[in-house]
């Protein structure tokens, strides 16, 4: 699905820049993308992709600060410079790990919220198609 939707934006996009249809055929082309992009449904999913970026954004960040604060902390603890170094050691394999799993689930979390929306959008394009076709269906029969 995925590799769909970006083929026809390449398409979409090469039309485009390398139309020879001059300024009223981009600009046709710009309105009519336009009209579609303001349409509440398109908007009510850039909203959820915009509120899920801003999540997966500060997800990661914590983690790596929280890392470095433990880091920093057991390499200033007390005791010798071999056992403040293997301190900072352990604490910066541990706070390697948080980010990971962090990283992981940010990376799951937008995977979900992709699938479902890929499965949304599915749905929508089955029962539409359904519709059309048991009306080719009674038109036929009714001939």
């Amino acid at each position: 699905m995925r590799g769909k939707i970006g083929i026809v934006v390449g398409l979409a996009a090469g039309y485009v820049l390398g139309s020879r249809a001059g300024r009223e055929r981009y600009e046709q082309i710009k309105s009519n993308f336009l009209k579609v992009w303001n349409t509440d449904p398109v908007q009510k999913q850039v909203g959820k992709v915009t509120d899920l970026g801003k999540s997966a954004a500060l997800a990661l960040p914590s983690a790596l600060w929280d890392g470095a604060v433990k880091i920093t902390k057991a390499a200033t603890k007390n005791g010798t410079a071999g056992q403040r170094l293997d301190a900072a050691i352990r604490a910066g394999k541990d706070s390697a790990d948080e980010v990971t799993r962090a990283a992981e689930t940010t990376a799951a979390s937008v995977e979900k919220a992709a699938d479902s929306a890929a499965k949304k959008t599915t749905t929508r394009k089955s029962t539409t198609s359904s519709g059309t076709a048991s009306t080719r269906t009674k038109k036929s029969s009714g001939s």
